[in-house]
Parts: C-alpha cells; sequence; structure tokens
C-alpha cells in the first residue's frame, strides 16, 4: 500500500511547472524575512561604546548584523574601527570581515577564560 502513495506524490511532483517551483521558493524566502530593527537612542550608545572598548582592549566580541532580511552572528577580534567610512573590520580565525556599522544590532563582549 505505501508503494502507490509514493508513486502518487512523485507523480505529482514532476508534474510541477518550473515556475510553480519558483513562487513556491519565493513564499518561503517572503516567510523568512525578517524586519530591520528599530534600535533606541540608549542602545545606540551602549553599543558604541561596547565596540570602543573592545576596539581598545583588543578583546573577542560577538556580533550580531542585519542585512536583507536576515540576521547573521560573527565572532571574533576587532581589527580596525573606521569612523569615517562607518566599518570594522572583524578577524576570526578564518580571516578578516568587514561589517558596516549601520547593519549592527547587537555587540557583546565575550567572557574571558577567567571570568573577567
Amino acid at each position: 500500500m505505501d508503494k502507490n502513495r509514493d508513486r502518487g506524490s512523485i507523480k505529482w511532483t514532476s508534474l510541477m511547472l518550473p515556475e510553480h517551483l519558483e513562487r513556491l521558493r519565493e513564499w518561503q524566502q517572503e516567510d523568512d524575512y525578517i524586519e530591520r530593527p528599530e534600535l533606541s537612542d540608549w542602545e545606540l550608545q551602549a553599543m558604541q561604546e561596547t565596540l570602543d572598548v573592545a576596539s581598545r582592549r583588543r578583546c573577542e566580541v560577538f556580533l550580531k548584523t542585519w542585512h536583507d532580511g536576515e540576521v547573521r552572528c560573527h565572532q571574533g577580534i576587532i581589527e580596525v574601527l573606521n569612523l569615517q567610512s562607518a566599518a570594522i573590520i572583524l578577524r576570526d580565525p578564518f580571516g578578516t570581515e568587514t561589517i558596516q556599522v549601520a547593519d549592527i544590532m547587537d555587540v557583546q563582549l565575550a567572557k574571558n577564560v577567567d571570568g573577567a
């Protein structure tokens, strides 16, 4: 009996037009889209202070960024905090990455092993 069900699903899947599959993918992307969060002045000020501390101390940070409807997480050490271009260069074990300050949603300093 299971064979008949499998054959039916295979049959209908093969009958889907590429346009149908494309539209289904678009709907999935629309469902996964995250609106850009609005940050208060207090949150922006706190993030700026945390970025300054992390840059001066050369300690590891965790960043959350928003870009094109998706939230991304980054971890590393701030190599350069460039105020003119409003970007930071973050170094992690895999290389360096340039992150726009305007895309940053959250900044946290990583805890050291000794708890400091």
